[in-house]
């Protein structure tokens, strides 16, 4: 199994570095961690300017696990080459993901049973062609555990979109109709071929690598701009690193997270 795949790159600003780095391993946005090594800064009249200096690390899908629930049937398949938003790359090293057992049809309870047929309706007048395999996540300070729908087929890249945003969309509509017909919420979330289960671990392990070079230089290292979970998950990978703490800075879609030394 190959190994995931690193560039570094400078250019006049973080974004032009990032699509250097793009073009150079040939991958798409939604398949890399970019982690900031240097901002850039423009010197004063000119003078001891500084590039912007990234680095880019790939992972790719993992195995897929045995269908518990079958979609409907759709005749019409949507191609992902009909839409901008493409899949991960699929010639990207492959990164081991191991995934939880699927819950069987008897175990399902009303969050996940409404959940699923609320799924599968979206996805039949999407016409997604796919199946939803259902098991329960893990979470984290005595939150209730909740159920994961994960949406499993072909050329699903048109589900996650730049950065997650379609997929994180389509779960904000999935639970809203769930919780209505239940008349509470529904603890429900939804994943498409692994993607969050593949962000989560690559994340964690950008997270560690940063907090060490944090403690080598002796100075504040920052990420990307990272939607809220994505920032969680980084904050909770170093909640208890004995040498860093972290903040979380910016606003909006530019907030991303700190990883400060500790004093």
């Amino acid at each position: 199994m190959s190994e995931t795949r690193s560039v570094e790159t400078t250019a006049s600003d973080i974004e032009a570095a990032i699509e250097l780095g793009l073009e150079k391993l040939g991958v798409s946005r939604e398949s890399v961690i970019v982690e900031i090594l240097e901002e850039p800064t423009r010197g004063l009249l000119g003078l001891g300017a500084r590039q912007a200096r990234i680095r880019l690390t790939t992972a790719a899908p993992p195995r897929p696990v045995p269908p518990i629930i079958q979609a409907a049937a759709i005749t019409e398949p949507v191609e992902a080459d009909d839409f901008e938003e493409e899949a991960e790359d699929e010639e990207a090293p492959a990164s081991e993901v191991v995934m939880p057992t699927p819950a069987s049809e008897d175990e399902l309870d009303d969050d996940a049973q409404v959940g699923v047929a609320t799924l599968q309706e979206l996805l039949a007048k999407m016409h997604i062609d796919a199946r939803v395999v259902v098991y329960r996540s893990t979470a984290e300070d005595n939150e209730e555990v909740p159920w994961v729908l994960q949406i499993q087929g072909r050329d699903l890249g048109v589900l996650i979109g730049r950065r997650g945003e379609t997929l994180a969309a389509l779960q904000y509509i999935t639970r809203l109709i769930a919780s209505r017909d239940l008349q509470r919420r529904a603890n429900i979330v939804l994943d498409v071929e692994g993607y969050k289960t593949r962000r989560e671990q690559m994340l964690q392990r950008l997270a560690h690598r940063m907090a060490d070079q944090a403690v080598q230089l002796g100075r504040t290292v920052t990420l990307e701009p990272m939607p809220p979970y994505e920032r969680r998950i980084v904050h909770l990978t170093l909640r208890d690193h004995p040498n860093v703490t972290t903040q979380s800075v910016g606003e909006g879609e530019h907030r991303k997270v700190t990883i400060v030394p500790r004093r």
